[in-house]
């Protein structure tokens, strides 16, 4: 099935946009526009899954969605939501032949079933590979990310497309990333030396637990970094910096975790050094993270039953808190450049719930319109989204921001720039 979403052959181009325009929603340009394409997302009846699949079914009707999960009554509650053209299918991902069948029937496997850390193996994949299904997840675990990067081969030979960390962080900010590191090449100023990526969301931003759990889990793992091309071991949820996330996010906090993007982006796109960090609010739930990294074992923070215990208790208070806190969600990536020039991208939205489902239905629609070699690729690596595709996809995924720039002055993000005199800014 996988066989006709590859029309349009790789072209090693780099384009390098100071903007990009998201005011319109580009139009969808399946690669077989008279084939009924059947995508089937697993995690459908969860927060992320069930996102992704409203942005599918809004950005383009078309598509037939596949709602697949554990219950029932969920599913069909969903399928309502999307229409006529939907359905559900009930699926346990630990039930290899439960889904194999699932896939055997679809173009596309949308898996968001996490949490993605501590998982032993990639099953979704491994499946999608044996009945030659195209794959997307959302994974935002490192361990989990090359895992699956590793089955590359395997993905060749059956000749499927396949994408790892495809969501919004990491996702959308890798191919942020790649267009800044692209553009400051093309310009030919200064070597690109310093990459940092900085997250912000206000709670769970309405992602509802397993946000929770991802959070709790990477709490259990020291945090890998890249300093001057030497990678680096440090504390996780330490190395606070104080973010200015720009207008409707304003300054947070934010603190080191261990986050696929710093080294697949060290790899991918070769810059020295790279960092990730996080932060939340209200502030006093950095606290509780920064008190529980140094308090608790990492084997507690590990063991994906004690931490869903964790959950089941914390998460009746975070979710009461988050109707004071909102579902903001803020993307900043710094770059810095051997010739002393910075540049930043920003991407802010008021709500993450609804954020990643549309970053995600970029990355989906990006592989059924051809963008995607056969393999397993990062959003960041041109056979997985191809250069001349970017822009298309942060259109997509940028659709409803508050706030969206790419290659700019740091000036241009902060809160409040400094008028040094007649119009020039610090």
């Amino acid at each position: 099935m996988a066989r006709a979403l590859l029309l349009h052959p790789y072209r090693a181009t780099v384009r390098a946009s100071s903007s990009i325009e998201h005011d319109v929603v580009p139009e969808v340009k399946l690669s077989d526009p008279t084939r009924n394409y059947r995508v089937l997302v697993l995690g459908g009846t969860g927060r992320v899954g069930g996102s992704t699949a409203v942005a599918l079914s809004k950005i383009c009707p078309k598509l037939s969605i596949v709602v697949g999960g554990r219950n029932r009554e969920k599913g069909e509650a969903m399928v309502a939501k999307l229409g006529e053209n939907s359905e559900f299918s009930q699926v346990d991902i630990n039930d290899s032949k439960m889904l194999e069948k699932s896939l055997r029937d679809v173009d596309l496997v949308v898996h968001a079933a996490g949490p993605f850390q501590q998982a032993p193996r990639c099953t979704v994949l491994e499946a999608a590979i044996k009945t030659k299904t195209a794959y997307v997840d959302v994974c935002d675990d490192t361990s989990y990310a090359f895992r699956a990067k590793s089955l590359e081969n395997e993905a060749v030979a059956a000749n499927i497309p396949a994408i790892t960390t495809a969501g919004i962080y990491p996702g959308v900010s890798n191919v942020m990333a790649a267009e800044m590191v692209a553009a400051a090449r093309i310009e030919e100023k200064g070597n690109p030396e310093k990459l940092r990526f900085s997250y912000y969301t206000a709670g769970t931003g309405g992602a509802g637990p397993t946000i929770l759990a991802t959070s709790f889990l990477l709490l259990g793992e020291e945090v890998t970094a890249y300093k001057q091309g030497e990678k680096v071991k440090l504390r996780p949820y330490s190395g606070k910096l104080n973010v200015d996330f720009g207008k409707g996010i304003r300054k947070r906090d934010v603190y080191l975790l261990n986050l696929p993007e710093v080294r697949s982006t060290h790899e991918v796109l070769g810059v020295p050094t790279v960092s990730a960090r996080f932060g939340t609010s209200p502030f006093f739930w950095n606290w509780g993270m920064e008190i529980m990294t140094k308090l608790l074992p990492s084997e507690v923070l590990r063991d994906r039953t004690k931490v869903q215990q964790m959950v089941d208790l914390f998460d009746p208070v975070v979710r009461g808190m988050d109707g004071f806190s909102g579902e903001r969600v803020s993307m900043r990536v710094d770059l810095e450049c051997s010739d002393g020039r910075s540049t930043v991208g920003l991407y802010s939205h008021k709500k993450l719930s609804v954020a990643v489902g549309d970053s995600t239905a970029a990355f989906v629609l990006a592989m059924l319109e051809g963008s995607t070699q056969p393999g397993v690729w990062f959003p960041e690596e041109p056979q997985g989204i191809a250069v001349e595709a970017r822009e298309v996809l942060l259109r997509r995924a940028s659709q409803g921001t508050i706030n969206f720039i790419l290659n700019k002055p740091p000036w241009m993000v902060d809160t409040d720039p400094k008028e040094v005199i007649l119009g020039i800014y610090v």
